[in-house]
């Protein structure tokens, strides 16, 4: 089977929307959403990749968006399982990659295990274009071998990360989610041993026409000089210094 062949009845896809431009959907992503009965999408999938689908599709929003009411992952997963049942073919369309803090995991083991067919089309995640747009490398061999991505929910006091380890072994860090708690994981960081001046870059709807991007410093973060709104992607450390802004240059 072919990603991109048409889906069967009860079958559902699982379909990485990329960071928001229709542009960079994969080709398999692109053919699955103009073809399918049933797209149930995320907060985060943009006006201009929802346009891509057919008028007689139905479309449910399954919200998942920090701060404001949602469906339960629960109902999100019965909604696929009975779409399915119905004979449905079926898009979960969500924002980015469905496997990069997209939930994709839980989705997968509850149509496995209600024996209902599906396929995964990966999605460019927006912890690499969004920095990408911003002309920042997430990495480079001149400041970084590795490379974290983490979620901003772990700031809560419930965190199960190790800032201090964390801080340790990874120069740059790539936060999801992290508008909300930017100043919690800006101290976080700092108490862990990262310098007030390490540079920020906070990249708001990247991709998309509003496309924003500022650059600060963590000091800043901190202490509320900046603040971020969602959705952002928020990366820390010198390969931000490395930032060459080419969107000026076309």
């Amino acid at each position: 089977m072919k990603l991109d062949s048409p889906l069967r009845a009860g079958e559902v896809a699982l379909v990485g929307a990329g960071p928001g431009a229709s542009g960079l959907l994969t080709l398999a992503a692109a053919a699955l959403i103009g073809d399918c009965d049933a797209i149930v999408y995320d907060a985060l999938v943009s006006d201009e990749v929802m346009a891509m689908a057919d008028a007689s599709a139905e479309k449910i929003l399954a919200g998942k968006r920090g701060g404001r009411a949602s469906a339960s992952q629960h109902d999100i997963c019965e909604t696929l399982i009975r779409l399915a049942r119905a004979g449905k073919r079926i898009v979960r369309l969500k924002g980015g990659d469905p496997f990069v803090f997209g939930r994709g995991g839980e989705e997968v083991r509850a149509l496995a295990s209600e024996g209902i067919a599906f396929r995964i089309i990966p999605g460019i995640t927006s912890g690499i274009a969004a920095p990408a747009m911003a002309g920042i490398p997430v990495t480079d061999r001149s400041v970084n071998a590795t490379l974290a991505f983490l979620t901003g929910h772990e700031a809560s006091e419930k965190s199960r990360m190790d800032w201090k380890a964390l801080v340790e072994a990874f120069p740059v860090l790539v936060f999801y989610m992290g508008a909300k708690n930017l100043p919690d994981i800006a101290k976080r960081l700092l108490d862990a041993g990262l310098e007030k001046q390490t540079p920020l870059a906070i990249i708001r709807n990247a991709t998309l026409a509003d496309e924003q991007t500022m650059v600060a410093t963590l000091g800043e973060a901190a202490d509320g000089s900046i603040t971020a709104r969602s959705p952002s992607i928020v990366i820390i450390g010198d390969v931000v210094a490395e930032r060459m802004n080419w969107k000026d240059s076309i």
